[in-house]
């Protein structure tokens, strides 16, 4: 209920805040809302919130495997280096197509 809360404020703040440009006149510089940057701008969100739970999940995985057996550290350190630079390519990946699309938008 507390993170429904939350959404609801963030909303109402942001449409709050969204006035004054919406209430430009007309020019060269009077924004419009294009269904490309908007879909753009919530990929690249959806991106780094889906990398960084993955790379919390690496981390805490691999420090709880190393609590257990200290022993093999080592390895399970290099193996979470590996897959959280994995990781880290398809983040930057997504990102890319991200500004890609958000640079052919119509406005």
């Amino acid at each position: 209920m507390k993170a429904l809360q939350i959404v609801g404020l963030t909303l109402v703040a942001l449409l709050l805040l969204a006035g004054p440009v919406l209430a430009q006149g007309e020019g060269p510089h009077t924004p419009v809302f294009s269904g490309g940057a908007i879909g753009a701008g919530l990929g690249a969100a959806l991106t780094l919130v889906g990398a960084g739970y993955g790379l919390g999940r690496i981390g805490s995985a691999a420090l709880e495997s190393m609590a257990r057996q200290p022993e093999v550290a080592p390895r399970i350190m290099t193996a979470m280096i590996i897959i959280a630079a994995i990781l880290e390519g398809a983040t930057f990946f997504s990102l890319i197509v991200c500004i890609l699309i958000n640079g052919n938008a119509k406005w």
